[in-house]
C-alpha cells in the first residue's frame, strides 16, 4: 500500500459524503438483473437510500433508462430477449450520458456468456464490477489480456483489471478479500466485508446495484470506491451480528440503513496502491 495521502474524494470521509448524497438524492436505479438477485438488490438499494426498479422487457427498457438516474446490467440470467434488452438499455444509457454498471456474472463459464459480456463492455459502461475470475476472463475476451482459472484472488486480477479499464474505457472494480478499483492508471484498495458474505447468494449482485446508485451522485472512480467501502463496512457490521449466512441479507440491509460515518471508519479502510 502507498504512504501517499489519499485525496479527500477517495477517503472514508468522501465515502460518507457520497452516502449522504445518495440518501439525499434517492436516485432511481434501473436494474436488469437475474431472478435470484432481484429481491436482494431491491432491498439493498432501498436500505442505502436509493429507489430500485426491475425492468428488463425489451419493449420498455429504453424508455425507462431515460427516466432513471443510473442503470445496472447483470448478466446472471441470460436469454436472447433479455440480452436484447441489455443491449438496448446500455446503448440508451450511453447515448443519454447516464452512468451504467456492467456486472459480468459468470463470464468465462460458457462462450455465449463470455461473448455477451464482451459485447456489452463495448457499449460504454461507466463501471465494470466483478469478481476476480470474471474480470480476468472479461479482460481476455475484451482484448485486455489473457485469462486464468476461476480460483484467482482479487490480488491476482489487478493487472487484468487495469488492462480491462484501458480496453473498455470503464472504471473496473474487482472484488474479493480486498477490493480494488482502477481506471487503468490509478489503483485504490478497499478493505472491509467479511468471509461470510460469499456464502449468501446475490450479495455480489446487490453490490453492483449499490455501485450504480453511487454512480448517480459521484463520478465513476469516486462512486466505485465509495460504494465498495460503504458496502464492505455494512457487510462487516452485519456479519458480526449473525451466526451464519441465512440472516445475512436482512442484517446487511439493516446495517446499510443505519450506517454512519463512525461505523464506516471503523469497519472499512481505503488506501492508495503503489504503481506496478
Amino acid at each position: 500500500m502507498s504512504n501517499q495521502t489519499i485525496p479527500s474524494s477517495l477517503s472514508i470521509e468522501g465515502a460518507a459524503e457520497a452516502l449522504a448524497a445518495v440518501r439525499d438524492g434517492r436516485p432511481l436505479v434501473h436494474n436488469i438483473t437475474n431472478y435470484v438477485a432481484m429481491t436482494v438488490s431491491a432491498n439493498v438499494l432501498l436500505a442505502v437510500g436509493a429507489s430500485p426498479a426491475m425492468i428488463h422487457a425489451v419493449e420498455e427498457v429504453e424508455d425507462f433508462v431515460a427516466i432513471a438516474s443510473a442503470l445496472v446490467v447483470n448478466i446472471g440470467t441470460l436469454s436472447e430477449p433479455w440480452v436484447e434488452g441489455m443491449r438496448r438499455a446500455s446503448r440508451q444509457a450511453a447515448a443519454l450520458g447516464k452512468p451504467w454498471v456492467l456486472d459480468p456474472v459468470g463470464c468465462g463459464a460458457t462462450p455465449y456468456r463470455t461473448g455477451v459480456a464482451a459485447e456489452l463492455s463495448k457499449n460504454g459502461p461507466a463501471i465494470i464490477r466483478g469478481n476476480a475470475s470474471e474480470i480476468i476472463s472479461l479482460s481476455g475476451a475484451a482484448g485486455g489480456g489473457k485469462g486464468v482459472d476461476s480460483t484467482a484472488s482479487s490480488d491476482a486480477a489487478v493487472e487484468a483489471a487495469r488492462a480491462l479499464a484501458r480496453a473498455s474505457g470503464a472504471v473496473v472494480a474487482v472484488t474479493g478479500a480486498i477490493d480494488y478499483v482502477t481506471d487503468g492508471e490509478r489503483l485504490v484498495a478497499i478493505e472491509g466485508g467479511d468471509a461470510l458474505m460469499p456464502a449468501s447468494t446475490a450479495l455480489g449482485c446487490a453490490l453492483s446495484a449499490t455501485v450504480a446508485a453511487f454512480a448517480a451522485v459521484r463520478p465513476p472512480f469516486e462512486a466505485a470506491v465509495a460504494a465498495l467501502a460503504v458496502y464492505g463496512a455494512a457487510g462487516a457490521e452485519a456479519a458480526a451480528r449473525v451466526k451464519g449466512p441465512g440472516h445475512l441479507p436482512a442484517e446487511l440491509c439493516d446495517a446499510l440503513y443505519a450506517l454512519d460515518a463512525a461505523t464506516l471508519a471503523r469497519r472499512a479502510a481505503i488506501s492508495l496502491v503503489e504503481p506496478a
